[in-house]
C-alpha cells in the first residue's frame, strides 16, 4: 500500500465536469450507484432501477483522506474499478434537471477530480441504459492495491474523518445493499471481519 503521505495530484474538476457533459448521450441522465449513491443519492431521481454493469467492480479501495480519513490516518472509500462484474442502482434524472443536478453531484464526488468519469452500458429489467460512474484507475495514487485482512482492521479501527468512520460506511454500504436485495460476497466477508472488532471490545 503506497504511503498515506504520498502527493495526490488533483486534477481540474470543471474540466471534467465539462468532458462528461460533451460525451453525455442524449436524453435524460442516468447516474450508476454502487456505494453511498444507493443509501445517499443526495438528489431527486425521477427513476431508479436495479442495475449491472460488467467489466467493472464495486471494490474498498480507494484511499480518503477528508471524508472518512484524515491526511495522517487515511481511511477508504468504494470504487468502481476494472474487472469482474458490479450489480447496483441506477437513477433516472429528467433531461430538463439534468446538467442542474450533474453539477451538484460533482460537487459531491469530483472536489478533487480524483474519479474517471464514465459512461457505461447498465443492464436492467426494462432494458439496458447508458449511465454515468464514477471509476477508479488502478493506477492512480488514490489506489490502495491489496490490502491484507490485519492492515484493514487496523484501518477500520481508527480511521475516521468527516462523514464518520470508514467502519461506519462499510457497514453502511453492506445494509443497503442487503436491503436492495444485491450480494456482494467482498463486501459481506469485510463486514464479517469488521464483526470481530465488536467481539473484541
Amino acid at each position: 500500500m503506497p504511503r498515506p503521505d504520498e502527493a495526490l495530484t488533483p486534477r481540474d474538476p470543471q474540466a471534467l465536469l465539462e468532458q462528461a457533459l460533451r460525451e453525455r448521450p442524449g436524453g435524460d441522465l442516468w447516474v450508476f450507484g454502487y456505494a453511498s449513491l444507493i443509501w445517499r443519492p443526495e438528489f431527486d431521481a425521477d427513476e431508479q432501477r436495479a442495475a449491472a454493469v460488467h467489466g467493472w467492480h464495486r471494490a474498498l479501495r480507494m484511499r480518503s483522506r477528508v471524508n472518512r480519513g484524515t491526511p495522517e490516518r487515511p481511511g477508504l472509500v468504494f470504487a468502481l474499478v476494472s474487472g469482474g462484474s458490479c450489480r447496483g442502482v441506477v437513477y433516472r434524472i429528467a433531461q430538463a434537471r439534468a446538467e442542474r443536478e450533474l453539477e451538484r453531484l460533482w460537487l459531491r464526488e469530483m472536489p478533487t477530480g480524483v474519479y474517471d468519469p464514465r459512461w457505461l452500458p447498465c443492464r436492467t429489467a426494462a432494458g439496458p441504459v447508458q449511465a454515468l460512474a464514477f471509476t477508479l484507475a488502478r493506477s492512480s495514487p488514490a489506489h490502495t492495491g491489496c490490502i491484507d485482512d490485519a492492515e484493514m482492521l487496523e484501518i477500520l479501527r481508527h480511521a475516521s474523518g468527516r462523514y464518520g468512520s470508514t467502519l461506519e460506511y462499510l457497514l453502511q454500504t453492506a445494509a443497503s445493499l442487503r436491503a436492495h436485495g444485491i450480494r456482494d460476497r467482498e463486501i459481506e466477508r469485510l463486514a464479517q471481519l469488521a464483526a470481530t472488532l465488536a467481539a473484541a471490545r
